[in-house]
């Protein structure tokens, strides 16, 4: 027996509002994750670290360790070719 167009589109209705309520769940815990690092940030702010060296930090631990020494050897390269 075939279903008829009214309960497949239902079906569909009740799969895409599952969907939607996934995402906007998701969505939520996003907020709650980027406010939690904002009062992290803030606190190590309070405790006088430079927060724009902190997010390059935490950069450059999520690069690959080769990657990283490579764009560092050539930084340095170049800062002593302009005599820095």
């Amino acid at each position: 027996m075939q279903d008829s167009p009214d309960t497949s589109y239902r079906v569909t209705a009740d799969e895409l509002r599952q969907f939607i309520e996934r995402i906007e769940r998701l969505d939520a815990e996003k907020k709650d994750i980027s406010d939690q690092q904002k009062e992290v940030m803030a606190e190590a702010k309070g405790r006088g670290y430079d927060i724009k060296v902190l997010r390059k930090l935490v950069s450059l631990r999520r690069r690959d360790e080769g990657e990283v020494a490579e764009e560092e050897a050539i930084l340095e390269l170049y800062k002593e070719a302009l005599g820095m």
